[in-house]
């Protein structure tokens, strides 16, 4: 049965929740960097569904990943094992530092884990809890993952908040200092602050913040749910800096569009996980999402698409410029490989506005920053395009 435009939207009005912003277009198809909405605009995407369809949208290996193992066995529950997720887990330790892998559904979930694990990495090391966390930092939309979440916005409402989080300011290891205390277990830090505003740490930093680890003798963690995957030219972000963390999580691209989470932690924390009592997931590792992350790692192997990141950033970062030179609008230019923020001020829902208005899907983060989210195997033409329409939107404000 087809529907119309204002059925679709009536339907969302009557039955749906609202909490998303159901003015925007309906989108009914999909293919690389390209989106269709229902009344059959075309759309350059520079979303990916935010950073999720890192590989373009129905990347046909995936698709037919997807299709095979659909035909096969799509779940079994957690009670058997099935023989995508053990693959899935070793391809993403070998890419990695080598630890053990949880799957689950979404970042939220993945992040959940990595707490857990510096909760019982705590209590067996002092009783200690405290987790330092840094403001402007999102982690996801659970309760523990909000108050994680320094950005006071998003937790209103939700009183009381969930204790043993403390906040330090991102880039300054001075206040990360300041913030341990006898209770710290661990740091929980982005590699870039994504939804913060697109702020990469520098070197110094997160160097400090291992060193800083290691003296206190506390865990580090790092959230890689929206950097893993490629997305900053290194398959994760950490691997820009010479450190490395005791735990990352994972998720937004792993399935290149269907649900598929992960935390991964030193091998020797692993042991922290009581089998059916510590930690558990119903979806998480099922052999339909393990198979099209599978798919996802061939994908990388085989399609050079690091190299398509690292080479593609800097003519994407080249061409910024240009704009930056003709519109004094533009503050600043910021990020890491494909992942890049163009802060502009108040200005910011005007162009994203006029961008989609003329074909040009893209985000903000933070206060006043467009957010450039392309997909991993971009092309150099689809840049231009991008660019030609981002120049026509800022010439407007």
């Amino acid at each position: 049965m087809d529907f119309t435009e204002e059925q679709i939207r009536s339907l969302y009005r009557d039955h749906m929740i609202p909490a998303f912003n159901f003015s925007m277009p309906i989108m009914v198809r999909a293919s690389g960097s390209e989106l269709w909405d229902i009344q059959g605009k075309r759309y350059l995407d520079f979303t990916m569904g935010i950073s999720v369809c890192n590989l373009g949208h129905c990347h046909p290996r995936v698709t037919q990943a997807i299709a095979e193992q659909a035909a096969t066995l799509m779940h079994c529950s957690n009670v058997f094992c099935n023989i995508n997720g053990p693959r899935l887990a070793k391809e993403l330790a070998d890419a990695s530092f080598g630890g053990k892998v949880f799957f689950a559904n979404s970042g939220a979930e993945a992040n959940e884990g990595m707490i857990k694990t510096a909760r019982l990495w705590g209590t067996a090391n002092g009783g200690r809890h405290e987790i330092v966390c840094f403001r402007s930092s999102f982690h996801g939309r659970t309760l523990a993952t909000l108050a994680a979440t320094r950005q006071p916005k998003f937790r209103e409402g939700m009183d009381p908040e969930m204790p043993g989080f403390r906040e330090a300011v991102f880039n300054d290891l001075d206040s990360v200092r300041a913030a341990i205390t006898d209770q710290t277990c661990a740091i929980l830090v982005e590699p870039v602050q994504g939804e913060g505003g697109v702020f990469p740490a520098t070197v110094p930093f997160l160097v400090g913040l291992r060193k800083l680890c290691d003296e206190k003798n506390l865990l580090l963690l790092l959230d890689e749910v929206q950097t893993g995957m490629g997305r900053t030219g290194a398959m994760f972000a950490y691997q820009h800096y010479p450190m490395t963390p005791d735990a990352i999580s994972l998720a937004k691209s792993m399935g290149n569009g269907i649900p598929l989470a992960a935390f991964e932690v030193r091998k020797d924390l692993a042991d922290l996980f009581q089998p059916g009592i510590t930690h558990g997931s119903t979806f998480g590792g099922n052999p339909l999402a393990t198979a099209a992350g599978l798919a996802v790692m061939e994908a990388f192997r085989e399609e050079k698409v690091l190299e398509n990141v690292r080479k593609m950033s800097q003519y994407l970062q080249e061409r910024l410029q240009f704009l930056h030179a003709r519109h004094s609008v533009i503050r600043d230019i910021r990020g890491l490989g494909l992942l890049l923020g163009i802060e502009v001020g108040d200005c910011v829902a005007d162009i994203v506005k006029e961008c989609r208005e003329k074909g040009l899907l893209v985000l903000t983060a933070g206060k006043g920053v467009l957010r450039l989210l392309p997909s991993l195997k971009v092309t150099s033409g689809e840049i231009d395009e991008a660019i030609a329409i981002l120049n026509q939107a800022l010439e407007k404000v």
